[in-house]
């Protein structure tokens, strides 16, 4: 049933693409100029067809969009050891940085489950549980399953909220055409059920946690009101971010990545992101 609805959308996606493909092109590249800094963007139905991108090759820091490849690290690892995601991890009080929602009412050296910690990392974007799963899975497994998932533009590099190495200009960094990569093939892994960058089970569970995420000023304020979006957002001085997947449960899903570096004002980027959001809807949604 999946397969017959996915190939459904991509027969009414077909036409249109074709026509309008230009005009999007156009109207991302307009958005991006009326902002500051620099503007990336991947976008791509899940129905057959190129992707529209706008320098979706260029480096950005993540912020916290990165959070996106330590999730999926984490299910490629619980898929070999199933008793993980109900590990119970104690977190010192020594630990707990800013932006740590999760933490601010917890008892002293708070214990919680991994996946406790997953939610909290992504619907929440809980910097000291991101923490407590790199150190679960250390830099080099993070990185590797980067590689492995074919994110050839993509480190992490650094703890969140790591003085030291923010002063040491050390940053996350990815490409919109990585995360979009990333997103369309755990979306592609559940929907057709293969193996994608995890097993079909794995990636559904991600989108479910996604669905969750709890910051829904960008992509999604630049969407008709009802849309399901699954994303992660991400933001730190002078950039705003964010990857979606549109519609992931529904008949016509699609990616769209935005980054965004080097804002002389934020709000513009914002502005931007739910402007190009719009536009792409318009165009990649089949309702």
């Amino acid at each position: 049933m999946k397969r017959i609805g996915f190939l459904q959308g991509a027969l009414a996606f077909a036409v249109p693409r074709g026509i309008f493909a230009s005009s999007l092109q156009a109207e991302i590249e307009r958005a991006a100029l009326a902002s500051t800094g620099t503007v990336g963007v991947f976008a791509r139905s899940m129905a057959p067809g190129p992707a529209i991108e706008y320098h979706a090759g260029e480096p950005f820091p993540t912020a916290s969009v990165i959070k996106l490849v330590i999730l999926v690290a984490l299910y490629r690892r619980a898929e070999r050891d199933p008793g993980l995601l109900s590990r119970q991890i104690v977190t010192p009080d020594s630990e707990v940085v800013d932006g740590s929602p999760l933490f601010n009412p917890a008892p002293h050296d708070a214990e919680f489950s991994v996946m406790t910690l997953a939610r909290a990392m992504i619907d929440q974007s809980d910097n000291t549980a991101s923490n407590r799963l790199i150190d679960v899975l250390g830099f080099e497994q993070v990185n590797e399953t980067a590689r492995a998932c074919g994110l050839h533009d993509t480190t992490l590099k650094r703890h969140f909220m790591d003085v030291h190495a923010m002063l040491h200009h050390s940053e996350n960094v990815s490409t919109p055409r990585d995360i979009g990569t990333l997103l369309y093939q755990i979306e592609r892994g559940w929907r057709e059920g293969l193996r994608t960058v995890a097993s079909p089970r794995s990636c559904r569970h991600m989108i479910d946690i996604l669905l969750g995420q709890e910051d829904r000023d960008k992509i999604v304020r630049g969407l008709p009101p009802g849309v399901p979006v699954a994303n992660k957002t991400g933001e730190i001085t002078n950039v705003r971010n964010d990857a979606a997947i549109v519609d992931p449960l529904g008949g016509s899903p699609y990616i769209l990545v935005v980054f965004t570096k080097d804002l002389g004002d934020f709000s513009l980027g914002v502005r931007a992101i739910r402007r190009i959001a719009r536009a792409v809807h318009e165009q990649l949604y089949v309702g």
